[in-house]
């Protein structure tokens, strides 16, 4: 006659079911943010010109990263023969870890004759806000003059540059960056002008524009004299999403017309991007000087835009930042997409994402010497 179980051992029974369906579901969740990561790094190899989605998975690059370190701590403390998974999958990560948060700071210092950039998105002066101080868009780019004068900067590079219509651009940058030598390309919105503006105290000898397929996106170049040596500085803003970050939270479960029209324009921008950083490639290609390549990608470093774009530059925040190097102020400090690449034979010794409240993007602050 078979004994008949007692309720200690029921319940002991039930523990033991209990910690393996624990042990099962931990393991698979770990495999699964573990494959997340994996699709996160190798991202950045795929043009998404082809294959979109990968460029979304390098924007979560970070989340994914916390997640799986996480998952690794929770994972020894549990004494988990599984804490590999994550361990496993955190490795690759950490060959582009410091393009995204620097831990030191450079502290060489070079006696050779030092550049001063700066590289900002204005947002078209359209920040205006108790929070930045101004009340109107003139206001707001008397305040980013004020502000980059008190940079000293020898090269800038604005973004979403925009002026009323009947405002010459030429009599306000003599007006307002008294000093500097300007090139510029600016388009009509109907309600007023917009476009790149670069400022340098450098003589420049050459400038030109590129006008990207079916976008209001573009990018200007522009050779500048710097002693015996000449230097092209591309400021570009590549295609931007256009969406609204907080109505696409608010509409998710609600909204679905406005989901599927932010998942469009993802796409749009995504696809539309390789396309305008290979028009510059094209002309670093045929370029006879050295190049430097500033403004706002709209990409992070997790993607086919920096990649491509960083092969033959130094990046100023890999080489002179400090902690994250987010420069964009919504979900700050995940995403940075604004930057200063410069040429491999200089060095830079200062980076800093400067938090004012003009734009909802950070100016970028840079000094580079040459080595």
């Amino acid at each position: 006659m078979a004994a008949k179980k007692t309720k200690g051992s029921r319940k002991r029974t039930s523990k033991k079911k209990g910690l393996r369906f624990m042990g099962v579901t931990a393991r698979l969740a770990m495999t699964i943010c573990a494959g997340l990561m994996f699709v996160s790094c190798v991202s950045v190899f795929v043009n998404p010109a082809k294959v979109w989605i990968g460029t979304v998975f390098g924007i979560l690059f970070l989340p994914f990263l916390l997640l799986n370190l996480f998952l690794l701590v929770w994972a020894i403390m549990r004494r988990s023969k599984s804490f590999w998974i994550p361990l496993v999958a955190l490795l690759p990560s950490l060959a582009f870890l410091g393009a995204h948060v620097q831990f030191g700071q450079n502290e060489e210092h070079y006696d050779g004759e030092k550049i001063t950039a700066v590289s900002y998105n204005v947002g078209r002066f359209a920040q205006y806000s108790s929070e930045a101080g101004v009340s109107s868009r003139s206001e707001c780019l008397a305040e980013v003059a004020d502000f980059l004068k008190g940079c000293d900067a020898d090269i800038i590079c604005l973004q979403e540059f925009y002026l009323s219509n009947g405002t010459n651009i030429k009599s306000t940058l003599s007006k307002y960056f008294p000093g500097y030598n300007s090139a510029y390309y600016v388009y009509n919105t109907g309600r007023g002008q917009c476009g790149n503006v670069t400022l340098s105290r450098y003589p420049i000898v050459d400038k030109g524009s590129f006008n990207f397929e079916k976008s209001s996106n573009l990018a200007v170049c522009t050779d500048l004299r710097i002693g015996a040596d000449k230097i092209r500085v591309y400021n570009c803003h590549f295609e931007s999403y256009n969406i609204s970050i907080p109505r696409f939270i608010k509409a998710i479960g609600h909204d679905d017309q406005v989901v599927q029209e932010t998942e469009e324009k993802v796409r749009r921008s995504i696809t539309k991007r390789p396309k305008q950083v290979d028009v510059i490639l094209r002309d670093i290609a045929s370029c006879e000087i050295e190049t430097m390549v500033a403004g706002d990608f709209n990409d992070t470093p997790m993607s086919y835009t920096y990649t491509k774009l960083k092969k033959h530059t130094k990046d100023s925040f890999v080489e002179a930042g400090k902690g994250f190097g987010g420069t964009y102020s919504i979900l700050y400090p995940f995403l940075r997409i604004d930057y200063i690449l410069f040429p491999e034979r200089y060095t830079a010794d200062r980076h800093e994402v400067r938090k004012v409240h003009w734009s909802d993007h950070y100016p970028v602050i840079t000094e580079f010497y040459q080595k």
